[in-house]
């Protein structure tokens, strides 16, 4: 008995605290799954308000509509930071075909990639393809000059995080249009860089470099990739593409924020977020829009269920991820003007789907506190918690708060592609209890970041 006391005392209020979280916990995923309103959110802002590029008109009403919805929640503070931010339109829709040696005409789908310029009329020229960025800079000018350079690399359906396809093959995206000018190419075409085959293009942001002359730059559905690689193994291919899109000046936006105010240390925020952006073909909904319902209903659930944090915790919708990063980079800047203690940050911006775990990008220091939190997520299947990556959105924090731990929230993969920057992303591809349960995931690993912190 006198050993039981001990150990009583001892362990007794660790036991007590554990048993408190988990008793919270519970409480937050019945908000999130018997009473959450992160699927009727995702709808109006993919439905009432749409796709929304940055500088477009659909992006600045995303802003006024989370401004208002943040208000409606009645949270400690809710503001928006101003941003510059770069404006792209693609203008009238793509058209392109092929013909093939024996003459035959076929249609294609097609996508100019962000910030490409556009062909001026119609652009006709004799495709070159290469199966990989490598094969491509390895190319003489005198076998490419004056072709439509075809890069035809599939993402690796043999890796099991799709995540790692799709960053091994990035760069034929972002770096084709360069490397094609190098070499005198007219234009340049890449395979959509998403796992199914099917007719959905993908879009994305490329860039150019100065002293290399620009070149259309646009993917290829890729069930129309493998159709052009077939006839092109039959003789030459003659392909015709037109596109209007173009850049304009740079346009004022914003990040919205809305939090709940710390109530030991005000000043030491712990930041929350995705990225308001999407591009212009879908409705955004997996890119990014369940990223920032996620955070949005994971502070109204906290908020609804009476919790005061230690830390404040805030709420961030940034602007201009997907081409330029403008407002990640703003609001780091903005932060550490203001003179905050930005001591961590939670990035989700991976889609809507069954949440799996948690990565840390950030001192090793902080892996033992990630990996303590397992025991009271194993109840609700979360069961990765490592070193990763914490966001593009989050990232630019690091360069202002060295050693800060930056948090990924990681969801199954395996459909995440299929919609990526497609006209697929639609809402209707979001299932309503796996979003629930994303942001049940993200509010409960945000109370135990602050208690523990």
């Amino acid at each position: 008995m006198k050993n039981a006391i001990i150990l009583l005392l001892i362990f007794g209020p660790q036991l007590l605290s554990i048993a408190q979280d988990s008793i919270f916990i519970r409480r937050i995923y019945d908000e999130a799954l018997l009473r959450g309103q992160a699927h009727e959110n995702l709808r109006q802002l993919c439905k009432d308000i749409g796709p929304r590029l940055s500088g477009s008109a659909q992006a600045q009403m995303a802003v006024d509509w989370s401004y208002e919805k943040m208000l409606s929640y009645g949270f400690d503070h809710t503001d928006r930071q101003p941003v510059l931010v770069p404006h792209w339109e693609r203008g009238t829709t793509e058209a392109a075909w092929f013909k093939t040696h024996q003459g035959k005409i076929i249609r294609v789908h097609l996508l100019a990639l962000g910030g490409s310029v556009g062909t001026n009329g119609l652009l006709e020229g004799e495709v070159i393809e290469f199966k990989q960025l490598s094969d491509l800079q390895k190319a003489s000018p005198k076998e490419v000059k004056g072709k439509i350079v075809f890069l035809n690399q599939p993402m690796d359906a043999s890796q099991i995080q799709t995540f790692k396809a799709y960053g091994a093959c990035y760069a034929i995206r972002g770096n084709g249009a360069v490397e094609a000018g190098k070499l005198g190419a007219k234009a340049v075409l890449i395979r959509s860089l998403g796992l199914p085959e099917d007719e959905h293009p993908h879009t994305g942001s490329m860039h150019y470099e100065a002293g290399i002359e620009k070149i259309p730059a646009a993917a290829l559905a890729t069930t129309d990739a493998s159709a052009l690689a077939a006839a092109l193994q039959k003789g030459k291919v003659q392909f015709y593409l037109e596109m209007d899109c173009r850049d304009y000046p740079d346009v004022l936006s914003a990040n919205v924020f809305a939090e709940l105010k710390g109530s030991a240390y005000p000043n030491q925020i712990i930041t929350i977020g995705g990225h308001l952006d999407s591009w212009d073909t879908g409705e955004g909904a997996h890119d990014d829009g369940a990223g920032v319902i996620h955070c949005l209903e994971a502070l109204r659930i906290l908020k609804i269920l009476g919790y005061q944090p230690t830390h404040t915790i805030r709420v961030v919708f940034f602007m201009n991820e997907e081409n330029g990063n403008k407002g990640g980079q703003g609001y780091a800047k903005y932060v550490k003007q203001n003179g905050e203690q930005q001591i961590a940050a939670l990035e989700s911006d991976r889609g809507g789907f069954a949440p799996r775990g948690f990565g840390l990008d950030g001192p090793d220091s902080y892996l033992q506190l990630l990996t303590s939190f397992e025991p009271l997520f194993k109840p609700y299947d979360l069961h990765i918690f490592e070193k990763g990556y914490g966001g593009v959105d989050i990232g630019p924090l690091k360069e202002q708060y060295p050693g800060i731990p930056l948090f990924g929230f990681i969801p199954d993969s395996q459909r995440y592609f299929d919609y990526h920057h497609a006209p697929s992303d639609v809402f209707e591809a979001v299932n309503k209890r796996e979003l629930e349960l994303g942001a049940a995931a993200i509010a409960s690993f945000v109370y135990l970041l602050d208690k523990n912190l």
